[in-house]
């Protein structure tokens, strides 16, 4: 198996073979989150105004998204787990639209197969990689915008390439809480906080809290996601 990280908006076009689009602050933590909560299925879209348009075909539809972290207008929610943590999504689709993750997705013309990533839930994105043998895997860092390296996206895509190669990081919870410090500041930051509330920090930075992956369909204007458990060993 040939593990490669890549980075970026630019790194997503290239990627090939099994293809991981990692977002941990935080449109693949919340995703995990509102399949937690009962989400039935998760919509990537690329675009504010095709969100609205898929609304209007579909009002029962949520609708969760951002532009640089700000919750876009009209939306019922942001991209903010938060919101989310205690939501009951049963029977619910939702409308996801993301200036980092969704967009690296929709980047994304080359691949057998496509998962999000997130720290939450590494270790199960990583077992079901290793139960299906792929001989390329593409991490993909997708940092702010899909134009700037992150810490946090990096350290997700070193973490998961640690647990394919089975020399799993043994000090991954200490580098997630040190996120605090780079990226993660702003989290930390009350002026930040009606954008980027701070149990937001801890709802992403909790390795493999979920036993699932989440696994992407269709083309660039008609994605769509589904929970897949997974049976750690």
């Amino acid at each position: 198996m040939k593990v490669e990280i890549l980075h970026l908006l630019e790194g997503a076009a290239k990627a090939k073979g099994t293809v991981v689009v990692i977002d941990v602050f935080r449109a693949f933590s919340l995703e995990c989150w509102m399949y937690a909560r009962g989400c039935s299925k998760v919509i990537p879209v690329a675009t504010e105004e095709d969100s609205f348009a898929l609304h209007r075909k579909h009002p029962d539809y949520v609708l969760a998204g951002e532009r640089n972290g700000i919750r876009i207008k009209g939306f019922d929610y942001g991209n903010s787990p938060s919101e989310f943590e205690h939501l009951d999504l049963h029977g619910k689709t939702v409308i996801h639209t993301t200036s980092a993750g969704v967009q690296g997705l929709a980047a994304v013309s080359g691949a057998d197969e496509i998962l999000t990533g997130a720290l939450v839930n590494a270790a199960a994105t990583a077992e079901y990689i290793r139960q299906k043998d792929p001989a390329c895997v593409s991490l993909v860092a997708m940092g702010w915008n899909g134009l700037r390296d992150t810490e946090e996206d990096v350290l997700c895509a070193q973490y998961l390439r640690s647990l394919l190669a089975g020399s799993p990081m043994g000090d991954i919870r200490q580098k997630a809480l040190e996120l605090r410090y780079t990226e993660g500041k702003k989290f930390f930051d009350p002026a930040n906080a009606g954008v980027f509330p701070e149990r937001d920090f801890w709802l992403c930075t909790e390795p493999d809290l979920f036993a699932g992956v989440i696994r992407v369909s269709g083309t660039r204007d008609d994605l769509t996601t589904e929970w897949i458990p997974v049976k750690m060993k």
